[in-house]
């Protein structure tokens, strides 16, 4: 696993295919890029926020995009994918779980247009579901805020884990 100093050093398009994995927005990749160097992996996950608090609605949706909907089956070659490991918990999880989850990810895209993102790391289908339903009463404007924050957490321990910190 590279350090930060490593990704510092790396030509742009070699930084660039090193982190695109860990988000699809080209604009939050390439604000990435072109802020380095960076001191530490808290300064470089500071600016992972950053970035993604100035994402346009247009950027989120290319984020969005990377994402398969949470408790979807992976096809075999996704085995060892991110969203894989992250939604191992909800992968898991029984019929019911699954079935509910199914619905309101349904529910969820015909209320706000878009999949339903939040961060799955360590949390059950239960967890990801209630999540779900509460955020189902939100607006538009305050629910595309938590989809950034969910984002921010995601490429948060994409980064950790890119960069071997275990913090």
């Amino acid at each position: 696993m590279p350090s930060v100093e490593e990704f510092n050093k790396l030509p742009a398009s070699a930084a660039r295919r090193m982190i695109e994995p860990c988000c699809s927005s080209s604009r939050w990749v390439g604000v990435l890029v072109a802020g380095r160097p960076y001191r530490d992996v808290s300064a470089l996950l500071a600016a992972s926020d950053d970035a993604v608090a100035a994402l346009s609605d247009d950027d989120l949706a290319e984020a969005l995009a990377g994402h398969p909907r949470l408790g979807d089956r992976l096809l075999p070659a996704d085995a060892d994918s991110w969203s894989s490991r992250e939604q191992a918990d909800v992968t898991n999880a029984d019929t019911a779980q699954r079935r509910a989850l199914a619905q309101g990810n349904a529910a969820y895209e015909q209320r706000f247009g878009h999949i339903y993102l939040a961060c799955a790391t360590g949390k059950s289908a239960a967890e990801l579901l209630a999540f779900l339903r509460e955020r189902l009463g939100n607006d538009r404007g305050a629910e595309w805020r938590v989809v950034a924050g969910e984002l921010a957490k995601i490429n948060q321990i994409r980064l950790r884990k890119l960069l071997g910190d275990a913090t």
